[in-house]
């Protein structure tokens, strides 16, 4: 199959024409020939104004609900909703039923995957059943496809065990993902501590749940030398402690959701239950910190934190809806808005290169001879995400029906088109 992209931006800091505007051809999978102009005719032509292309871009923190949840997602629900928002590459929770604590469930999310839109890695729990209190066996999960390692939505809490984790994926290099949440401070807590939560009569969940959990995982870290990324983080403090870190010479990296850059606390006013989110969204001073980080390259990642719920448990009283947001489709248009002034290398950073460095991706480049994993979108075109055009199995998203600007318009991956 012949795909030909007519005159696009080409966004790769290690491409030869990268931030030139080609032609682009790939012929079963495979770039052949990148120029000015290129004539003859491909079986799938791509022709739009202001389009960038760019490596396709990999998402590290998404849930499948499957097995076990498929009423919420399936993995060929959320690999769509991936590819719809120009992830060739999505790393997917071990919060299923059962876990992902063994090689054979890890094989079940990597082999039942293989045919989608955009690949799945399964994320392999750091303990038996995601309970905190043995180590699962990652060895044996790395071996059988685990790309990294966490307990995702129930982050370890005992110092000891996470110590011992970090310690154990050292022979094999390695990396933990971790949410910094205390779960002895605030239990109860709805939404972030402070003067809204006060106004609105909900219990608050204090920063200080999120960073003592940093603090004691960078000591871990410092003690061990392996390889940490925090996720999710959303404070001022967070992002300073995690660069302190980064100076120091310690292996963190950091991630940021796009809703986090996008809403704050005050958002919650009208009790929207698609805003009640774990971690909480935080004050506007934080989002603004959190923006900055991004801007300056402090926060190494994009994360989705794409976390399917049914109309059951976001329909109800505030104090009863369950947490969580679906992000895979908005990912781009949710920075864009919240970020001013991003340039394609550090939108391509924070959503494909960065990934692929921390969790050893293989890299992918626009040059001639090579594979063909690619997103094509627009960061000028405005669109807006619809229930008609969800690709996720729920509709759990604030985002629905807001026009914002960023459009992705197709991916390529294993020799395959998607267009939304």
């Amino acid at each position: 199959m012949k795909i030909l992209i007519r005159q696009a931006m080409i966004a790769d800091p290690h491409a030869t024409f990268n931030g030139q505007v080609k032609d682009i051809l790939i012929e079963d999978g495979i770039i052949t020939q990148i120029a000015d102009k290129i004539t003859g005719k491909a079986d799938h032509e791509i022709i739009s104004d202001q389009i960038i292309v760019s490596p396709g871009w990999v998402d590290i923190f998404a849930h499948a609900c499957d097995p076990g949840f498929e009423y919420k997602e399936t993995l060929a629900t959320m690999s769509s909703a991936a590819a719809a928002g120009g992830f060739t590459q999505v790393f997917a929770l071990a919060d299923n039923k059962p876990v992902t604590d063994n090689k054979a469930q890890v094989e079940y999310i990597r082999l039942g995957s293989q045919c989608l839109p955009a690949s799945i890695h399964p994320i392999g729990t750091i303990t038996k059943g995601k309970e905190g209190q043995t180590l699962a066996e990652m060895y044996d999960m790395r071996n059988s496809g685990a790309v990294a390692f966490s307990d995702g939505l129930q982050p370890v809490q005992s110092p000891g065990l996470l110590l011992k984790a970090l310690q154990y994926v050292k022979a094999f290099d390695g990396v933990l993902i971790q949410m910094p949440i205390d779960k002895s401070i605030g239990a109860g807590g709805l939404m972030n501590e402070g003067i809204v939560s006060t106004k609105l009569g909900l219990p608050g969940l204090p920063a200080l749940a999120e960073e003592l959990i940093i603090k004691r995982d960078i000591d871990l870290v410092r003690y061990t030398g392996s390889k940490l990324h925090i996720t999710g983080i959303s404070t001022a403090k967070s992002v300073a402690l995690i660069n302190d870190a980064k100076k120091e010479g310690l292996h963190i990296t950091c991630s940021v959701t796009p809703y986090h850059l996008f809403f704050c606390d005050e958002d919650l006013q009208s009790y929207d239950t698609n805003l009640k989110v774990n971690p909480p969204l935080r004050t506007r001073d934080d989002m603004m910190a959190l923006r900055a980080a991004v801007k300056n390259g402090q926060i190494d990642c994009i994360a989705s934190h794409h976390i399917p719920q049914d109309w059951d448990h976001k329909t109800c009283e505030f104090e009863y809806a369950a947490y969580g947001m679906l992000g895979l489709q908005t990912v781009l248009p949710a920075l864009l808005e919240s970020v001013d002034g991003l340039s394609n290398d550090q939108i391509i950073a924070l959503l494909s290169t960065n990934a692929r460095n921390i969790f050893g991706l293989t890299q992918t480049h626009i040059q001639e001879g090579t594979q063909a994993e690619l997103t094509i979108f627009s960061t000028k075109k405005s669109g807006k995400l619809t229930k008609e055009i969800l690709k996720s199995k729920s509709n759990n998203s604030a985002f629905l029906d807001r026009e914002m600007k960023g459009v992705v318009m197709a991916t390529i991956h294993k020799g395959q088109l998607h267009q939304p």
